[in-house]
């Protein structure tokens, strides 16, 4: 039998998911943005730009489809955030990892996304998606190439940039347990 303090929690749930639909897509299309001006910019060829546009079209459909789910009131569940926001990170690293490894500066479009994704999500899941980002991201730049393992100093950068990575994760977490508090201190206690 579920009581009061239950319902109460799977609603703030839900809630959590249907409001933070835009923080989330907004997020997606500042990423959009910026992948686009990175990519873009530094093209070499047609064939390059040909394969960067094929990324950049797949994220933009994903968004498209999120953004076209929330503008026709039918938004996206968790577990639809949650796979867009895999493919995201599958799709950012998948870039770092072909077009320069430890070098790309594109590792930067993981923040938004796993900020974004703390921002909605419970402490608990936003952990665990930013220890599979860093994660992720870590073994990408190995599987680029390890030249960099001989400096000291570019292990430091790579060290620098994972724990940022993993900052913004609890940063996220962290104004998602604040926001939490201050619904329930304005709702009051739940009498059961």
């Amino acid at each position: 039998m579920r009581t009061r303090k239950s319902d109460e929690a799977a609603r703030e749930a839900i809630e959590d998911v249907f409001y933070g639909q835009v923080v989330m897509i907004w997020a997606r299309w500042a990423v959009v943005a910026v992948f686009a001006v990175l990519f873009l910019w530094n093209v070499g060829d047609v064939g390059q730009m040909t394969e960067r546009v094929l990324l950049l079209a797949v994220l933009m459909a994903v968004n498209f489809y999120l953004h076209g789910r929330y503008l026709s009131r039918r938004p996206a569940n968790r577990v639809l955030i949650t796979l867009a926001t895999v493919a995201d990170l599958a799709l950012i690293t998948g870039a770092v990892l072909l077009w320069g490894g430890f070098q790309s500066q594109l590792f930067v479009l993981l923040y938004p996304v796993l900020f974004a994704f703390g921002l909605v999500f419970p402490p608990r899941a936003t952990a665990v998606l930013t220890l599979f980002a860093v994660g992720v991201y870590a073994a990408a730049v190995v599987a680029a190439g390890t030249d960099w393992l001989q400096d000291v100093q570019l292990m430091k950068i790579l060290l620098v940039r994972l724990l940022t990575l993993l900052a913004v994760g609890g940063l996220g977490a962290y104004y998602w347990r604040i926001q939490r508090q201050r619904r329930h201190a304005v709702a009051g206690p739940v009498r059961g």
